[in-house]
């Protein structure tokens, strides 16, 4: 369940064991903290919740940015289901959030409007504003306020992969999407809304679902083997689909905007507006120029074979 606010909420969705963070890409080192409050909740017999923020506060501060996100906030949601999250606190923060003391935010928003019961965050945690609250603050804050507190330690693979959302789009940007999904423990997925585009690659053969890029952070731009998940309808039942996908600008049909144009193999349904969620699997080569539409068609049997290829290799064992 997804809460939007933490005003005036009915008893039945007060009263959590919460871990409180952004929780972009609910990557690993989150799924720490996020199972430091899921003992809590055994422990209290309490709903367990996740408290997060939309937007990402990066985004309140710095409008100008550059697209960084890793997830929609339904995604977020998919990603915390199998966690055990029974309700993901989605607070609005705008420059009312923005303005409060740490103090205020312990008080107001985590005590009197959701009522927690428990608090569990990383070890890097800061809140309110000038990020001025620490996880010892919010220790004594709840001591005061009548819920307790745990740390979650920072934890990296055995091998030394830092597991951060900073980490992640580092792999990302260099086209590691192996790496990327170490940290995540998943692969990295765009969803998206399913757009008209030029239509040019139907004229060769080759139909393609094209999403929009949006907030998501810009992964190395280039050509991907994937997998697409279709919507959970009657039509299509959430079905899977293999495909190989060109994420960029485009640089020989130049594009405003980076697109995500996935083709997927073995399907020629009409997808416009459906929303599609791709899994991008393995970067197989950048961007490139052809001398002409036949030498362009010729890549891209050479980038479907490749992508085959590395879809049917079974996965390492995680």
């Amino acid at each position: 369940m997804i809460v939007t606010d933490w005003r005036g909420l009915p008893e039945q969705l007060r009263g959590a064991a919460v871990a409180i963070g952004a929780f972009d890409g609910v990557h690993r080192g989150h799924q720490a903290v996020i199972a430091e409050a899921r003992e809590a909740a055994r422990r209290l017999g309490a709903p367990l919740g996740v408290v997060s923020f939309d937007p990402h506060p990066r985004r309140w501060f710095q409008p100008d940015a550059a697209p960084f996100r890793l997830m929609t906030p339904g995604q977020m949601a998919r990603a915390m289901e199998p966690l055990g999250v029974d309700i993901l606190y989605l607070l609005p923060f705008d420059g009312g959030m923005a303005a409060m003391s740490d103090e205020a935010f312990a008080r107001d928003v985590l005590s009197d409007g959701l009522g927690i019961r428990h608090a569990a965050v990383g070890f890097d945690f800061t809140y309110g504003k000038g990020r001025t609250g620490s996880p010892e603050g919010l220790r004594r804050q709840g001591e005061a306020l009548g819920f307790t507190v745990s740390v979650a330690d920072r934890i990296d693979d055995p091998d030394g992969l830092k597991l951060s959302s900073s980490a992640v789009r580092e792999a990302l940007k260099a086209g590691d999407m192996a790496r990327a999904a170490a940290i995540l423990g998943r692969p990295f997925a765009i969803e998206g809304e399913v757009v008209h585009g030029d239509k040019r690659g139907r004229t060769i053969g080759v139909p393609t679902a094209n999403i929009p890029m949006g907030d998501y952070m810009r992964p190395a731009y280039g050509i991907y083997a994937t997998r697409t998940r279709l919507p959970k309808n009657e039509k299509w039942d959430g079905r899977t689909f293999d495909g190989v996908a060109s994420l960029g600008l485009r640089p020989m049909y130049a594009l405003d905007q980076p697109l995500l144009e996935v083709w997927l193999f073995d399907f020629d349904e009409d997808l416009y507006g459906q929303t599609v969620e791709t899994d991008l699997i393995a970067f197989l080569r950048e961007e490139m120029t052809f001398d002409g539409l036949e030498a362009l068609k010729v890549q891209i049997g050479a980038d479907a074979a490749a992508a085959r290829a590395v879809l049917a290799t079974p996965a390492p064992p995680s």
